[in-house]
Formats: structure tokens, C-alpha cells, sequence
């Protein structure tokens, strides 16, 4: 459950607090092309208020009033289709032919939101289920993430904690590489003991800055299967601090700027530091795609490009991550001419 699906899930609350009725929509099944994927929330209010989306825009209308009028999910849950026939995809909007399936949900003090809330904020990982012919919801402990089942009697989605993004270096990239992460629904973390470089981080919403030193804060962050680190400061005293730590944790990415040499001889020190063979092969270096980028919003750019590949579970071998034999492979590496 990212952040948007969170406030669409406090908002739902504070309506229901309110007296409003209120039906949660949640995507479950697409086919085609689908403008929003399964596990995507919407809430409607009695009075036709939304929040969140279950389409872009496709089909909100039609399921606004609907709803409204009584129609779906007046007391138990129900499922709906939207696109079925090339006419009704047309007729909605949907592109390509997709069509989207949705799951209507009137909520009530039995939906366990607040303690589906309470669960993420601790970091833990749920599976939420809920039967469609009573409309009862269980929660219980879950290890994994970004799921979403349904066989048409039962609804099951596992929420989790929000993704994370270690950065170790306060400098220039590094505010365009938190940026893009926290557009992406990332909680960064900025770390660096030094400074010079603290200028300016409070102000940016959606970042924390830390004067630990890295491999402390690495341990005291108990990285897990939803987090992710990348090293840009050049520095092999922060740099593999950090690293050393990180490599043994569950993070899903783990990368660190610099040229191909440059990371060659990392991973032979980080040999000498009690990192096993099988924990180096995990660092990503040269960081990023090999897109071609300049600026340190380009290098930004193809790091989070990376990250999102690797955590969608994309096939990466090709072009864009080998760097063997790139001319400029350390110009977009560090951001400065190749040697």
C-alpha cells in the first residue's frame, strides 16, 4: 500500500467519523490496458466525494453514481466489471480494449482500517481478506508484498510498509535523487557525518537527514525487503561503511556511483570487510542505466529507473546495464569527464 492508498484509507476514516457512508473500491483484475493496476483504491462518500482512483477518470463518473443511487454494495461487497464488450470500453473510455474489474466494499467499524493503519505505520506486513457474501474482513500477518487475489468469493491484498531509500552523500545528486524517490512514494533517508553538506535538507518534504555514520544508521534502519540503498558520496570511509552493512540485509537494491574500475576495486574491498562472495555480487555499480545522462538529474534519473526495474522484477540484462567497454560510463557514473 503506497502513501496515496494510505490517505485514501485515513480519509475513508475520517468520513465514516463523520457520519458519511462510504464505499471502498479496489481494483482487482484488469485485462488489456489498464490506466490503474490491481490494488488501486478509491473511496466514495454517500454525497458523491471521492478520493484516490480506481481508472484515471475512465469510469469514476459512472461508479459515483451508482453508488449514490444505491446501486452497488449497498450493504455486502460486490464485484463489477467495466469494459467487457468493445462497446462499453469505448463507451468508459478504456484504452486499448482493456477492461478493469472492481471490488465494491461498504465499509463499517468491521473493515479493521485502523488496525490495517496501525499495522503499516509499524512497519509490518498484512494480508487483508475479505468475504464477499458477509463482508468479513480478517487481517493477519503477512512476508509478502504488492498482491492482490480474488477468485470471486474472496478479496485478498497485502499492505506493507511504505518503500524506503537510503542515500548515503548530502551533495547535489542526491536532492534530485530524493526528489524523483519521493514522487516514486519512497521515505528517504539522507545520511552524511559531514557538515558542509546539511544546507537545505529540512525544507524538502518527504526527506530525513541523519549525522549518523552510515554503517550505524544501516543497522538501526533494520533495512528489509522494501528498502533501498545507493552510495554517491566517492568517499570509501562512507561509502563502504554503508555498503558493508547493507549488502547483508534483505534491501531489494543496493548500488554505489562511480566508474566500473572504481567499483571493481569496491568489491574487492569490501571482501576484506566480512562480506561474502554472494553478498558482494549483490552491489549494483556503475549504478543506474546506462541511458546516456549528463546532469545529475539524468544520473538521478537512470538510478531510479534501475531501482524501479529491479524492484518490478524486470530482466535487466542488455544494453542498458552493461558498461563494459562505455566510453562514458564514468561521465555518467559521477557526473564528470572520464579520465
Amino acid at each position: 500500500m503506497n502513501s496515496m492508498d494510505v490517505e485514501v484509507v485515513r480519509t475513508a476514516m475520517d468520513w465514516m467519523n463523520r457520519g458519511h457512508r462510504v464505499v471502498l473500491g479496489t481494483v482487482v483484475r484488469t485485462w488489456g490496458s489498464s490506466p490503474r493496476p490491481p490494488g488501486s483504491l478509491m473511496i466514495i462518500r454517500d454525497d458523491g466525494q471521492v478520493a484516490g482512483s480506481v481508472s484515471g477518470g475512465c469510469i469514476e463518473d459512472d461508479l459515483i453514481d451508482r453508488v449514490k443511487r444505491g446501486e452497488l454494495a449497498l450493504r455486502l461487497p460486490q464485484a463489477t466489471t467495466y469494459g467487457a464488450s468493445a462497446e462499453e470500453a469505448q463507451r468508459f473510455g478504456l484504452p486499448c480494449g482493456g477492461s478493469v474489474q472492481i471490488v465494491l466494499e461498504p465499509l463499517n467499524a468491521g473493515s479493521r482500517l485502523r488496525e490495517l493503519l496501525a499495522a503499516i505505520e509499524e512497519h509490518r506486513v498484512v494480508r487483508r481478506r475479505l468475504e464477499l457474501a458477509t463482508g468479513l474482513v480478517t487481517l493477519a500477518p503477512n512476508t509478502e508484498g504488492d498482491e492482490v487475489l480474488f477468485d470471486g468469493a474472496t478479496l485478498q491484498t497485502v499492505h506493507g510498509p511504505r518503500l524506503r531509500l537510503l542515500v548515503i552523500g548530502g551533495g547535489q545528486l542526491s536532492r534530485y535523487l530524493a526528489a524523483l524517490a519521493v514522487m516514486l512514494d519512497y521515505r528517504v533517508t539522507i545520511c552524511d557525518p559531514r557538515d558542509e553538506y546539511h544546507e537545505g535538507w529540512a525544507a524538502m518534504e518527504g526527506v530525513t537527514l541523519s549525522r549518523q555514520m552510515p554503517d550505524d544508521l544501516v543497522i538501526a534502519m533494520n533495512l528489509d525487503a522494501m528498502s533501498a540503498v545507493v552510495a554517491v558520496t566517492h568517499d570509501p570511509k562512507l561509502d563502504d561503511l554503508a555498503l558493508m552493512e547493507a549488502l547483508k540485509t534483505p534491501a531489494f537494491y543496493v548500488g554505489a556511483l562511480g566508474s566500473r574500475r572504481n567499483n571493481d576495486n569496491r568489491r574487492l574491498r569490501l571482501l576484506d570487510f566480512d562480506v561474502s562472495q554472494d553478498e558482494v555480487a549483490r552491489l549494483r555499480g556503475p549504478v543506474g542505466l546506462r541511458l546516456g545522462g549528463l546532469t545529475p538529474p539524468e544520473i538521478a534519473m537512470s538510478i531510479v529507473a534501475e531501482m524501479t526495474a529491479v524492484r518490478r522484477g524486470v530482466d535487466l540484462a542488455g544494453p542498458l546495464t552493461d558498461w563494459s567497454g562505455s566510453s562514458t560510463e564514468c561521465l555518467v557514473s559521477t557526473g564528470a569527464p572520464p579520465p
